[in-house]
């Protein structure tokens, strides 16, 4: 039986970053998949100009089956920059183009016509420079599916971070905790384990909010009144949950080594740990959407543009999960 070719679709993210250069040479290998880049084709063919790498770009046709790219070779959907894009020079003029990709990017895979999307770095504060609020891939791609619960999740060997709040000021944290926003998150992480990432009994670390969890109580009563009923209300439906524990001791690799992931309550409490662990290496997956999404673990590095110096294995990381989470679908 012939295995069937996945086309991943793949958006470039700030067009004055490092994404266009992580594309194009993703390309300079032979691929399993068909890569579709929704982007401007006059952006990637003065990168590749730049960086020295040969570039063959073939107009996206979803009705054409896919076939492996070969090296250099991309298929593009065209998006036109609403301005021009020079390296390490962003433009808020180009805010509404770098939605557009995404845009059109997740319709194709709404369509089924992509298998998978594989997002490049974007440069939030450009985007809210331009009047359009704006605070990351996760809540624009559920916003746009109309899907209420979607997850952050932080993949890298060894260690997978989910977030219960994402990109929120601290100051609001422990507002946004509640015992309905914990039970959906928990959900979404346990059946995205399942059905993602082919975990047929996920065990799941819950780290607590305040210091020492709580220090039953002395140091916080999140864990009393919210997280620890969530918990124990979740366990009655067969889920494997532990916690909640101390967040500085549960990234210990005893800890570690008795949890399929863990779930942070909040941004910095979890992914610190996981880029020192993985930077480079690690991929951004949102879980509860209703296609693949995976993403690089890192920002535009806008000083490395158009450098030749920056580094694919984040992107790298990110096309092959995505694969490995659309051959789970093919089985």
């Amino acid at each position: 039986m012939t295995r069937r070719i996945p086309r991943i679709a793949v958006t470039p993210g700030e067009p004055a970053g490092i994404g266009p250069d992580l594309c194009l040479t993703l390309i300079q290998q032979q691929l399993p998949v068909e890569l579709v880049a929704f982007c401007d084709p006059g952006l990637l063919s003065g990168r590749a100009a730049l960086l020295g790498y040969p570039l063959r770009l073939r107009r996206f046709d979803p009705a054409i089956p896919p076939r492996s790219c070969e090296p250099g070779e991309l298929l593009i959907q065209p998006v036109p920059l609403s301005a021009p894009a020079d390296c390490g020079s962003t433009s808020p003029a180009n805010a509404r183009y770098v939605l557009d990709t995404l845009e059109q990017a997740a319709e194709s895979c709404l369509q089924q016509d992509c298998a998978a999307l594989v997002t490049g770095p974007v440069h939030k504060a450009v985007i809210n420079d331009a009047g359009i609020p704006f605070s990351g891939h996760t809540e624009f791609l559920a916003d746009y599916t109309h899907c209420d619960d979607v997850v952050m999740l932080l993949v890298t060997p060894g260690l997978r971070v989910a977030l219960v709040t994402t990109h929120l000021p601290l100051s609001g944290v422990s507002q946004a905790i509640t015992r309905e926003r914990l039970e959906r998150v928990i959900s979404v992480l346990y059946q995205g384990l399942q059905i993602r990432l082919g975990i047929e009994k996920p065990r799941i670390l819950v780290c607590g909010l305040n210091p020492h969890a709580g220090e039953g109580g002395h140091l916080g009563r999140e864990e009393i009144d919210v997280i620890a009923p969530t918990l124990s209300s979740l366990r009655e439906t067969g889920m494997d949950l532990i916690g909640p524990l101390p967040a500085d001791t549960v990234f210990t690799p005893r800890h570690l080594g008795q949890g399929d992931a863990v779930l942070a309550m909040y941004h910095d409490q979890g992914l610190p740990v996981l880029k020192h662990m993985g930077f480079g290496t690690a991929v951004n997956t949102s879980l509860g959407l209703p296609f693949i999404r995976t993403s690089v673990d890192h920002g535009t590095a806008l000083h490395l543009a158009g450098s030749g110096q920056a580094d694919a294995g984040s992107m790298k990381a990110a096309l092959q999960m995505a694969i490995d989470m659309a051959s789970l679908i093919d089985r």
